[in-house]
């Protein structure tokens, strides 16, 4: 007996409105899922890329504070280092040998349009004494004010310094005085002020760049002749 057209469309294999129904819930579940591995895939990998920024940050910062420090030179008649609390100035050598020349570099935390943020600045070079109040001035009123030769480094909440002498730390202040020295600007040697044997710097680093939490870093003063560790 031959099928009608109305039983041959009844017989032809198809989807009901439950099963399209199930099928597009289904696929919209598994968008939601996948939407949601992506987004955290994304987010991990910010996370990571401003961890790993964050670190080269603190590293070459952490660099040119030795290396500031390990530069710093005595000169007659004034200071090689001065904490106040709120800005570390010292006295160092120049970094290029075939042009000998002496700078001023400071250290500071201070806010600005980039955030709260540990700061450096350093002054043109100088050979006398006379330039080298100059600078030392300049250093104290950019502390306060800011300017020229500013440089942003990392975001800080705080900062805290402490030297080693006579076998213990104590909080960073003036240091002791030695004898004076002849005030022959033509040949200066010696020093008014010692540098510490040590210098311990504590950062309070701010939360949300990456990296958070206390970072403590110990200097200590290169031995003529012998190697540091």
């Amino acid at each position: 007996m031959r099928r009608t057209a109305r039983q041959q469309r009844k017989s032809r294999p198809g989807f009901t409105l439950i099963e399209l129904l199930v099928a597009v819930a289904v696929m919209a579940l598994l968008a939601l899922v996948s939407w949601r591995g992506l987004d955290g895939m994304s987010r991990a990998t910010t996370q990571n890329q401003q961890r790993a920024d964050a670190v080269l940050t603190l590293q070459t910062t952490l660099a040119q504070w030795s290396a500031d420090l390990d530069a710093v030179t005595a000169l007659a008649q004034t200071r090689p280092i001065d904490w106040n609390g709120r800005v570390l100035r010292l006295t160092r050598r120049g970094s290029d040998a075939a042009a000998p020349a002496m700078h001023v570099v400071a250290w500071t935390l201070r806010s600005g349009a980039d955030g709260t943020r540990w700061r450096r600045w350093q002054s043109p070079p100088f050979t006398t004494r006379g330039e080298w109040q100059q600078a030392w001035n300049m250093a104290a009123s950019w502390a306060q004010e800011g300017g020229a030769g500013d440089v942003a480094l990392m975001p800080v909440d705080s900062w805290q310094l402490y030297y080693f002498r006579e076998n213990t730390w104590t909080p960073a202040g003036e240091l002791p005085t030695g004898a004076p020295n002849p005030a022959n600007l033509s040949n200066p040697t010696g020093a008014t002020v010692n540098m510490p044997d040590g210098i311990r710097l504590v950062l309070s680093l701010a939360p949300g760049e990456g990296l958070a939490g206390t970072l403590t870093r110990d200097w200590v003063k290169p031995t003529v002749g012998a190697p540091r560790s």
